[in-house]
């Protein structure tokens, strides 16, 4: 059995700002679904908080950056903060993944073509094993292109990145049915 990491981008009271998230409730369900799981094995699960500027919807110490109250928040979780889209860069994640000595990262969160596929990559290039959870993420539509068809065209890029090691996307349900295996 995997020891995993799942890493949850940024799920916070802020995004619920600006127009409607994506399936936004079962991105939660899914997410709490993974987290049970991941526990269940003996993982960690590793909440990133945005911690924006003065007046932004991610200001530290105001109720944007709090996580959603739907989130199942263990007190035994550990909690990485950003600055940037990269959750690793200018972060402890690395290191605290590290001492996890996690076998493979999964990831999840929002925003599907910002800070959760800026993170995806990073971890590629950081030689982790890395999970994205096809279903477990969610943004906004945009201008140009509507968020159904940004997730599906973000889990065909994750699916096929250069690797050292391994790039997968898998839904929640299939990560649930493997762990019965």
């Amino acid at each position: 059995m995997s020891r995993d990491a799942l890493i949850v981008v940024d799920m916070q009271v802020g995004l619920l700002d600006g127009l409607p998230k994506h399936d936004l409730k079962g991105v939660v369900q899914r997410i709490n679904a993974v987290a049970a799981l991941v526990r269940a094995q003996g993982g960690t699960v590793v909440w990133i908080r945005h911690c924006g500027k003065a007046g932004d919807g991610f200001e530290p110490h105001t109720p944007g950056w709090s996580f959603l109250p739907e989130l199942d928040f263990r007190p035994e979780d550990l909690v990485v903060e950003k600055t940037l889209n990269d959750a690793f860069a200018g972060t402890a994640l690395h290191d605290t993944l590290q001492n996890l000595t996690a076998d493979r990262v999964l990831i999840a969160g929002w925003a599907t073509d910002s800070c959760v596929d800026t993170t995806v990559r990073s971890a590629v290039s950081r030689d982790y094993h890395v999970v994205a959870v096809g279903d477990a993420h969610t943004l906004s539509d945009r201008p140009h292109l509507e968020a159904p068809a940004i997730i599906r065209h973000h889990n065909w890029v994750w699916s096929d990145l250069l690797t050292n090691r391994s790039t997968r996307v898998v839904t929640t349900d299939e990560l649930l049915a493997e762990s019965k295996r």
